[in-house]
């Protein structure tokens, strides 16, 4: 397995912290919105990286944090007029279906950060004690940078004050301005905060970003003297500061670094532009859903390279929906019957391909092939029995390996029917499957005209009518 890792900037072998086992932590989201299609692309492409590891035997460990209590949240609550734990509950749930929808399995852990306090807390006083960080007149805690000498290794950048998104007010009590946020005190009565442990020195309040994942990572995994996890990854956007705070912070507090690999998805963007709803053009999820169905986005949202930059189209989307679709078509004619074994060329070109960094382009371009010559040599001998239970073995491994081409051929060619024509076209093969039983002849071929006349195919099967859009 070759990884392209972020801090070194260049593939690398993977080599685990436990032979045979990997961790993996991916950023989730913070919870005051609906996911947008910048979501949806993070969490498919370590999706694919959890898969593909499972393909080749590790055992996976997979977390994936929500941020339930941020500055942002507190003011949609204020908007609101909901509780905060109401407001993030509800948004957790919506992302996880919509997740669902794409095919995206639940991670193994999902730590919130208003269930590790304590673990926040007690990474806090670690460098308190250390003097890495300082508490302020106000009460809010400090991480000192000045202290760090491999501050910058991650990201290879420092910027100064005004580019640090902290996600807290300005402070400046900073002994430096690079400075971040740990905790942010309580302000007033009204402000949302949690109490502090008795042990602590710094007063109640509210964590900063960065320290939620670096005391979740610590709670929930074991590493070793070098490192705590195999693997860290999010978004590009979040190399910095999120991702050199988080390192900077654990290094100090433990002694040893945060994750041995880095790894980042790039942007999505939409006409060529970042998608920000600054812009105007952020695309949420449940909106496309509404148009799409999930297989569809979750095949054309892979079908770029996960550090290259996404440009979403709907020309493009459509045209990726057809490639899609001759999986299906091949599908449905091997189908229906029992598989036999992948094949084992097949099986092992496309875990090559994905094991050099998931390289998605390559593995396509397999299944393309496969899809050519499999059809060329059933249209040469369709009665090929060995040819079609090996080529259902082969798709349903496309299925595990890449989360696409595992619905059944007729029910997916059906996505995007109007309920109602749903409905008649059912009813139509209903009244033609009983007047076929009544040998009314002249009924069932004028019933079948008429649905064909509704733009949809039909197949007479062993097991009913079989039926799809044209």
């Amino acid at each position: 397995m070759q990884l392209f890792d972020s801090v070194q900037k260049t593939k690398l072998p993977f080599e685990p912290i436990y032979d045979g086992k990997v961790s993996i932590y991916v950023c989730g989201p913070t919870v005051y919105d609906d996911a947008h299609l910048g979501h949806a692309r993070a969490s498919l492409a370590f999706d694919l990286l959890s898969r593909t590891f499972k393909a080749l035997g590790f055992q996976v460990t997979m977390a994936k944090n929500f941020t339930d209590i941020d500055d942002k949240i507190i003011k949609k609550v204020e908007e609101s007029g909901k509780s905060m734990k109401e407001l993030t509950s509800f948004y957790i749930q919506r992302y996880l279906e919509e997740m669902d929808a794409l095919g995206i399995a639940r991670a193994d852990i999902e730590p919130k950060a208003t269930e590790s306090l304590t673990a926040i807390e007690q990474m806090i006083q670690i460098l308190i004690d250390k003097d890495i960080a300082y508490v302020t007149s106000t009460g809010d805690v400090y991480f000192d940078t000045s202290k760090d000498s491999a501050y910058g290794n991650i990201s290879h950048r420092v910027a100064d004050d005004k580019a640090t998104l902290s996600r807290v007010e300005h402070n400046s009590e900073k002994r430096n301005p690079k400075d971040f946020a740990l905790w942010k005190a309580c302000k007033g009565s009204d402000d949302i905060c949690f109490d502090t442990a008795s042990t602590t020195s710094f007063s109640s309040g509210r964590p900063g970003w960065h320290i939620e994942c670096s005391a979740m990572i610590e709670k929930h995994f074991k590493g070793n003297e070098q490192y705590t996890i195999d693997i860290h990854g999010g978004g590009a956007d979040l190399l910095f500061p999120h991702h050199e705070n988080e390192a900077a912070q654990s290094r100090c507090a433990t002694g040893h670094e945060l994750a041995k690999y880095w790894m980042h998805n790039g942007f999505v963007q939409i006409n060529g532009e970042k998608m920000s709803k600054s812009l105007g053009n952020s695309f949420f999820l449940k909106d496309a859903l509404k148009v799409y169905d999930g297989e569809v986005l979750r095949y054309y949202l892979n079908s770029v390279y996960y550090r290259n930059d996404f440009n979403f189209s709907e020309e493009e989307l459509q045209t990726s929906k057809k490639r899609l679709d001759k999986l299906y078509r091949l599908k449905k004619r091997v189908s229906p019957g029992k598989s036999s074994s992948v094949n084992k060329e097949f099986k092992k070109a496309l875990l090559d391909a994905m094991s050099d960094d998931l390289n998605i382009s390559i593995s396509l371009s397999l299944i393309d092939e496969m899809i050519a010559t499999t059809n060329d040599a059933l249209d040469a001998n369709p009665k090929d029995k060995a040819l079609k239970k090996e080529t259902l073995a082969n798709i349903e491994f496309i299925d595990t390996l890449l989360g696409f081409g595992g619905k059944e051929p007729f029910s997916y060619f059906q996505i995007g029917v109007d309920e109602n024509l749903k409905n008649k076209i059912e009813t139509l093969i209903s009244e033609r499957t009983k007047a076929k039983k009544e040998k009314d002849f002249a009924r069932s071929d004028t019933l079948r005209d008429e649905i064909l006349e509704l733009g949809i195919s039909i197949m007479d099967t062993a097991d009913g009518t079989l039926w799809e859009k044209a």
